[in-house]
């Protein structure tokens, strides 16, 4: 499964894996892919600094990457304090009553909510850059838009490349103005934040609106068949963020979660803003049918949705409540049937890609292996 594009990062295979665990974005690419380890989660530079150097110690010289979220366009001089602010009581009531109705009990006294997420405020997303450019990181991605020209020429003048995603061809052709050196082009059966566009359409869309950037297909892929059927498209290889979760290096932290994404099937997920303030794909819940709700207030506009849930987040997965556990997660949940290692989950990538092949090569009159 090897690409132009895997070949200049010199990995052997030209798969992208995004995932929050360190573990997991190290056995990525000692599986021959290429780890892309989530930065978002962390609010401490100490505490990514930690976990790069981790990365570093047990990913033998292989290369690896980060993904940051700075958003398009930014407030100057807003900070924490000013979000909570502009939260409104009724929202805040609401998420209570919420909590109230299922039972959750209150987080320990002490304990802070574990799933505050500032990650997405600029200033956070530039203390965690000072921390990634001390380490060999390889690539750059940012989740929302393309990052700021600086940024772009800071890792440029580090010989990192830089992704951005991207879920239409308009916003694809905004990456490439603005320097990016790989698109990825995220379909509509991505887990997370995504737009509107199905992977099998928008692939395509984009590797002829950027050419000749290379360009990652994302969204709804976790066999080999389709990374054969990605690179049919046009891409020089796929991002992969879902598939990761129920592998045996995932620290999900949660048996109930767990079942419920070994459970699930692809129409058990919903895009919702109510994790983040922004259409997210993410398992259906009670949570996420209680802010659809006609009776709800409605999401608010990121970041305020995120910190007005932090706490309720926090609290539902101590607790393991699980009407309301749930998780981003792609449509590719269906095929998430069974606790696997990463280098299990390359094995079967491999496999299916050959066998692909090999029909493609049988059809167009080839000699098959």
């Amino acid at each position: 499964m090897q690409t132009e594009l895997s070949t200049t990062l010199g990995v052997e295979h030209a798969v992208f894996g995004f995932t929050p665990f360190p573990a997991v974005a190290a056995a990525i690419s000692r599986a021959g892919g290429f780890g892309v380890l989530g930065a978002v989660r962390y609010t401490a530079p100490d505490d990514l600094a930690r976990d790069l150097d981790w990365i570093d110690a047990h990913v033998g010289g292989l290369p690896y990457g980060l993904d940051v979220v700075m958003p398009a366009t930014k407030v100057e001089g807003v900070g924490e304090a000013d979000v909570e602010a502009m939260i409104p009581d009724g929202h805040r009531r609401f998420v209570e009553d919420t909590l109230a109705k299922y039972g959750v009990p209150e987080l320990p006294a002490g304990e802070a909510a574990g799933w505050r997420i500032t990650g997405w405020m600029e200033q956070v997303a530039r203390g965690q850059l000072d921390v990634a450019f001390d380490h060999p990181i390889k690539l750059l991605a940012n989740a929302l838009g393309s990052p700021p020209a600086d940024v772009v020429a800071r890792a440029h003048d580090q010989g990192v490349l830089v992704a951005a995603l991207a879920g239409s061809a308009r916003h694809a052709r905004k990456h490439k103005d603005a320097g990016i050196d790989v698109v990825v082009a995220q379909g509509y059966e991505a887990g997370g934040h995504t737009g509107e566009i199905a992977s099998m359409v928008l692939t395509p869309e984009v590797v002829e609106e950027v050419h000749p950037l290379p360009v990652l297909a994302a969204g709804g892929i976790g066999s080999g068949q389709q990374v054969a059927a990605a690179l049919t498209l046009g891409a020089q290889g796929v991002w992969l963020g879902s598939l990761w979760l129920t592998t045996t290096e995932a620290d999900l932290h949660s048996p109930a979660l767990l079942r419920k994404l070994l459970a699930a099937t692809s129409s058990d997920t919903v895009r919702s803003r109510a994790l983040t303030g922004k259409p997210a794909r993410q398992l259906r819940t009670d949570w996420t049918d209680a802010w659809d709700d006609p009776d709800s207030p409605g999401t608010l506009p990121m970041p305020l949705q995120g910190f007005l849930v932090a706490d309720a987040v926090s609290r539902i997965q101590r607790y393991e409540v699980e009407p309301l556990l749930g998780t981003p997660v792609g449509q590719i949940v269906g095929r998430m049937t069974s606790e696997r290692s990463v280098r299990e989950v390359f094995d079967d990538l491999t496999r299916g890609f050959e066998r692909a092949v090999d029909r493609l090569n049988r059809i167009a009159g080839r000699s098959g292996r």
